[in-house]
């Protein structure tokens, strides 16, 4: 089968989308089908025999927001590249839409070769419908209703005028809402995330199939050599945004510091004026709370296999990817019971409510305490990521997937 995966940013090493396109386009290839991607930036990493088509766009978010507006004249000289100039200017978040009209241009314009599947990573443009039209069978996955992320942002807002600005950003998800009502075939990676997304979008229940994400268990494993270190938390914070949860880790490392040395290793970077960074001063623990920065994955793992234990304090996940990654690498892990980390996470680590900062306080300093259970955890973490979590399976779940969403289109276009 030939097979075009849309993706409209693909971070490397943090954030869902770009591991999930790297590990399943992988996957897809090793039971035998062609896979291309095309992607704008940042751009994935990708495996031999998995061709990239890269889609530029103006990429305004990597630059200080104070250069954001001052584009150079003769890069907006396309549609999508205005629409993207304006829409940061204006305070909208615009890359989904942009992305997806630059694509359907490529299909369109360019005599894009043609493929038996397209596959959108959750772009949800209105142009992906516009692809579907020329004939291409359509599947798309939503990770979690991005509206979920807009609702806890604006609850968080300190002020109604910063409240009114969180709106404005996402109001993406209105295109998303209602381009997700007209698709057949939508994947999402976890049974919460097909209830939300049922809710949220008010979508017919046979329209969503769940397929597990996946962890490679040959990449994330105990790195040799490499010691647990004692009163090491480590959290993966792709987004300094309140759906993380950072700031009930952060309240709880402050509490705990007063009984103990401990050391908060933040992966991710650090956002100028962000949301956890304030915190971080005004409880004085900048002194104990070291932020690592966007690592590869050899580093991930690495610090994974340092880290005494993994703690995942979100407000919500649709999947939990650094839960699954942390298992996998035999670190014991604490984990709210938010979205599907209760899914992932199991019997095999400690899960506490969301945003109870006492909750999470007594599990970490139960869990420092006891060597012996942090060992049994780990090993029953590696165990059921082996079991329930590879990107075999999920490969071979999906192809199904495209396989209906072709004998769908076939029989549209048969009458």
């Amino acid at each position: 089968m030939r097979i075009c995966l849309l993706s409209y940013r693909s971070y490397r090493y943090s954030g869902g989308q770009g591991i999930y396109v790297r590990y399943l386009s992988r996957s897809l290839r090793d039971l035998g089908h062609e896979v291309d991607v095309v992607s704008g930036p940042p751009y994935p990493e990708l495996e031999d025999g998995v061709k990239l088509t890269k889609l530029p766009s103006l990429d305004l978010y990597s630059l200080p927001q104070s250069r954001r507006c001052l584009a150079n004249p003769h890069k907006l000289n396309t549609v999508p590249n205005l629409i993207e100039w304006l829409g940061v200017c204006g305070g909208f978040f615009t890359e989904p839409l942009t992305f997806g009209m630059r694509a359907y241009s490529l299909f369109h314009n360019d005599g894009h070769r043609r493929y038996d599947v397209v596959h959108d990573n959750q772009s949800l443009s209105y142009s992906i419908l516009r692809i579907r039209e020329q004939g291409y069978p359509l599947v798309a996955t939503i990770h979690h209703p991005i509206s979920i992320d807009r609702d806890l942002a604006v609850k968080a807002a300190s002020s109604l005028w910063q409240g009114m600005g969180i709106r404005r950003w996402y109001a993406f998800v209105n295109m998303q809402l209602r381009v997700a009502q007209k698709l057949t075939h939508i994947i999402t990676g976890s049974q919460n995330s097909y209830r939300a997304i049922i809710n949220a979008f008010n979508l017919p229940e046979d329209s969503l199939r769940v397929v597990y994400d996946g962890v490679d268990g040959s990449v994330f494993t105990h790195t040799p050599g490499v010691k647990s270190l004692e009163n090491r938390l480590l959290v993966v914070n792709s987004g300094d945004i309140p759906l993380k949860g950072l700031k009930f880790l952060l309240e709880a490392v402050a509490a705990l510091r007063t009984e103990r040395a401990i050391e908060l290793v933040i992966v991710g970077k650090p956002m100028k004026n962000g949301y956890t960074q304030g915190l971080i001063d005004s409880l004085g623990i900048s002194d104990c709370v070291t932020y690592c920065g966007q690592i590869d994955t050899a580093e991930l793992v690495r610090q994974y296999s340092m880290a005494t234990m993994v703690v995942v304090p979100s407000v919500y996940e649709g999947f939990g990817l650094p839960a699954a990654e942390a298992m996998s690498c035999g670190t014991p892990v604490i984990s709210t019971t938010a979205g599907a980390l209760p899914e992932v996470v199991g019997d095999a680590g400690i899960l506490v409510p969301p945003a109870d900062t006492g909750a999470l306080m007594e599990a970490i300093s139960g869990l420092l305490q006891n060597p012996d259970r942090r060992r049994h955890l780990g090993q029953m973490g590696r165990r059921r990521v082996a079991q329930m979590f590879n990107w075999q399976n999920a490969a071979k779940r999906t192809a199904e997937v495209y396989e209906e969403a072709v004998e769908y289109q076939n029989k549209i276009e048969a009458g």
